[in-house]
């Protein structure tokens, strides 16, 4: 058997965030009710005529510049010409010879996969299929979408799947688009193919891939097909597939004609659009601690490798946990809070963590008591709510709670201070630290049932 390579090649449209379609006023948002959002130039009336977004090429600013690309600074859009359902007008607005960025790149570890381009245009109506007949959502026609085109430089499933959910992680920190695969406002198209020489082979393109790791099955399951063929004394035949995710292999759906030829030619009624160097500045400010940064930075302060990967996954707490970076809390405890009870809260009530009463000096206070052991795990289990909810400090909340009474405090103070004599002489040097490390030991021996207000007071008063 010949030793094959494979060859992938990857194109993904991402739905922008933006407020507005693309070419209309129409509202850019999926409603439950089909054809809602539409106006006359989402139709295709005729006469109407489009007027461009800025917001949409601010937003695709941002992406090609996330993606490591070169920008053109002049662009103008083109006509796709071809006929479907989906278009109403006949052609679809894109940007064929200008796309906004080109010869990008993006991480995925050790490898750099290169983007050849990344091109705005208007997304089309969706197509739903039913009982043989076609029925058309507009409410799609005319969203806003980059396409991000890869060079041929994937070689293996798994990189195609680190490169889309290295992909989707970049997008969604940088609020260029939800990324909601199930939605569709983010799509999946990989062209594969198989040779046994450096000559690339014939490529097939597999369309309506429904997931990321699907995207990997449908790799796969083409790969073995394309070998199976060359195997057998046969040769590929150029098509379009698409992925039958229970069977797990791809399926036919259209052969190739020789050529596509779309008639591009400039979209006569958008003027050239000319980006200037204040525009590139003030979209590079949003390039801020951007994923791998973050991981770099999380890592250095000792959070472990899977609370790393959760925090990157939950932007909203990665974000509240950037607030101290500054700071010198213990990083470790501090993300083992956010991604415990806290994150459980959240959830539950969905709610934002900044809609919460849980404040940087509060969350401060709360790690720092924590680390020093003046305050416990089975305490805060029973004030992070309050923490969560009640415009009170640390102090306030604590002396509220019921702890354990039958304790005698000032016997278990005693015992702590006669058992780390040189501590308290520490203490009485003038170390604060030695303070911190007594109501530690006091609490520890209370196993946390002790009011830490109480031991404060109690410990100060004992020591003089």
């Amino acid at each position: 058997m010949n030793s094959y390579i494979p060859t992938i090649g990857i194109e993904v449209h991402l739905e922008l965030k933006t407020k507005s379609k693309i070419f209309s006023p129409s509202k850019n948002s999926y409603e439950n009710v089909p054809n809602i959002n539409v106006n006359e130039i989402d139709l295709g009336y005729p006469g109407v005529l489009p007027t461009v977004n800025k917001e949409v090429i601010n937003v695709a600013l941002v992406a090609a510049l996330g993606l490591n690309c070169k920008i053109n600074k002049v662009m103008h859009f083109d006509r796709k010409n071809y006929f479907y359902p989906d278009l109403p007008k006949g052609y679809q607005i894109t940007q064929n010879m200008t796309p906004i960025g080109y010869d990008g790149y993006i991480d995925i570890g050790d490898k750099k996969i290169e983007i050849e381009r990344i091109h705005i245009e208007e997304d089309t109506a969706k197509s739903l299929h039913n009982d043989g007949v076609t029925l058309l959502n507009y409410n799609r026609s005319g969203v806003p979408l980059v396409e991000i085109v890869t060079k041929p430089v994937i070689h293996s499933s798994e990189d195609a799947v680190k490169y889309l959910e290295a992909l989707r992680e970049l997008m969604l920190y940088l609020g260029v688009s939800d990324c909601k695969i199930e939605e569709g406002s983010m799509r999946a198209d990989v062209n594969v193919s198989v040779s046994s020489t450096d000559k690339l082979g014939t490529k097939c393109e597999v369309k309506n891939i429904g997931s990321i790791s699907n995207v990997g099955l449908a790799i796969d399951s083409e790969i073995k097909r394309h070998i199976e063929i060359l195997e057998s004394g046969e040769e590929v035949e150029e098509e379009t597939r698409r992925f039958d995710s229970k069977r797990n292999i791809t399926v036919t759906m259209r052969k190739k004609e020789v050529g596509n030829e779309y008639r591009y030619l400039p979209e006569p009624d958008i003027p050239y659009l000319y980006l200037t160097d204040e525009d590139i500045e003030k979209a590079k400010e949003k390039l801020n601690l951007l994923p791998e940064e973050r991981r770099k930075i999380y890592h250095d302060r000792g959070i472990l490798d899977i609370n790393i990967d959760k925090l990157i996954n939950n932007k909203e707490l990665s974000d509240y946990l950037n607030n101290f970076i500054d700071t010198s809390i213990n990083f470790k405890i501090a993300s083992n809070l956010l991604l415990g009870e806290i994150s459980s809260y959240l959830n539950k009530k969905k709610v934002s963590i900044f809609a919460t009463k849980l404040t940087k000096d509060k969350f401060t206070d709360l790690v720092t008591r924590l680390d020093n052991g003046s305050i416990n795990n089975n305490i805060f289990k029973q004030i992070y709510i309050s923490l969560l909810e009640e415009d009170k400090s640390l102090d306030e909340i604590l002396s509220t709670i019921s702890l354990d009474n039958d304790i005698n405090l000032e016997d278990v103070i005693n015992k702590v201070l006669s058992e780390n004599e040189s501590v308290v002489n520490d203490y009485k040097s003038g170390k604060e630290k030695a303070f911190k490390f007594l109501m530690g030991m006091v609490m520890k021996e209370t196993k946390g049932s002790a009011n830490p207000k109480d031991v404060n007071d109690m410990l100060s008063t004992l020591l003089k």
